[in-house]
């Protein structure tokens, strides 16, 4: 496995990504498709190093976005294929994402999770310190993190 930054070619294929690996919680028709405008990559996500992608025998596996402008920025996408969940491919993105991060001069990362995801970003470091609307459900709060990350080396 591998991670290398995402193309703007691979976002329909990022974007579908996404919406499986968000539907493997459990979430119904409709919330799926009012998640839709906010789970799509545009090919400019892909822009200045800010989506890796993990991929195996040219398999993606997921992938992760950054956005903002340092030194605090956000954690946007962070997705696995629902097959490749527990294989160690988050972990792996979670960190290269980090180090990524740091080297482009973030020093703090926001993130709003899915409420199944809390427990993983929390292990790595994570910190709730709040909660957020959600972007595509009237009335729906997701958990606020925050990881502040190591000085690059």
């Amino acid at each position: 496995m591998r991670v290398r930054p995402g193309r703007p070619t691979e976002a329909a294929q990022l974007t579908a990504l996404a919406l499986r690996s968000k539907a493997h919680w459990g979430y119904d028709k409709a919330f799926m498709a009012a998640c839709r405008d906010e789970l799509t990559v545009l090919p400019g996500d892909t822009a200045g190093g800010r989506t890796l992608v993990a991929e195996e025998d040219g398999h993606i596996l997921g992938f992760t976005t950054l956005s903002g402008e340092p030194p605090e920025g956000v954690l946007a996408m962070m997705f696995v294929e629902p097959g490749a969940m527990g294989r160690g491919v988050g972990r792996l993105l979670f960190e290269q994402t980090m180090t990524r991060a740091g080297r482009l001069g973030f020093e703090a990362l926001t993130i709003d999770a899915d409420p199944h995801a809390e427990p993983f970003y929390a292990a790595r470091g994570a910190v709730r310190i709040g909660a957020t609307p959600s972007g595509s459900i009237p009335g729906r709060e997701l958990p606020l993190l925050r990881i502040a990350l190591d000085a690059p080396s």
